[in-house]
C-alpha cells in the first residue's frame, strides 16, 4: 500500500527522532511529509515506532493512505518525482 505521512511536531528533538525514524520505512518528500510504499506489516511498525517517540497531546501524525489510481493522478509542480519500489524477485 502506498502511504503518505505528514507530521506537526512541537519539540526539535522529537521532530529529529520521528524523521529519521520514517526515513527507514519511506522517502522525505518535503520537510514534514513522506511517501512510503509498505505491506501490512511494516505500516504497522511505522506507526508503533511514531507512536513511541510522539507526545499525543502536542504533536501530530496523520497517514493518507493513497490507491493505485490516486497515485496515477498525483500532481507535481516543480521538482519532484512519484517513486515506486521496483521489487526483486528471488530465483
Amino acid at each position: 500500500m502506498y502511504i503518505l505521512v505528514s507530521y506537526d511536531i512541537v519539540e526539535n528533538k522529537t521532530r529529529t527522532k520521528v524523521m529519521n525514524h520514517l526515513k527507514n520505512f519511506g522517502t522525505r518528500i518535503q520537510l514534514s511529509v513522506f511517501e512510503c510504499d509498505l505491506n501490512d506489516n511494516l505500516y504497522q511498525k511505522m506507526k508503533q515506532g511514531v507512536n513511541a517517540l510522539i507526545d499525543p497531546r502536542k504533536d501530530r501524525v496523520r497517514y493518507y493512505r493513497l490507491c493505485k489510481g490516486c497515485i496515477d493522478r498525483v500532481v507535481i509542480s516543480g521538482w519532484g518525482e512519484i517513486k515506486e519500489d521496483e521489487g526483486f524477485e528471488l530465483i
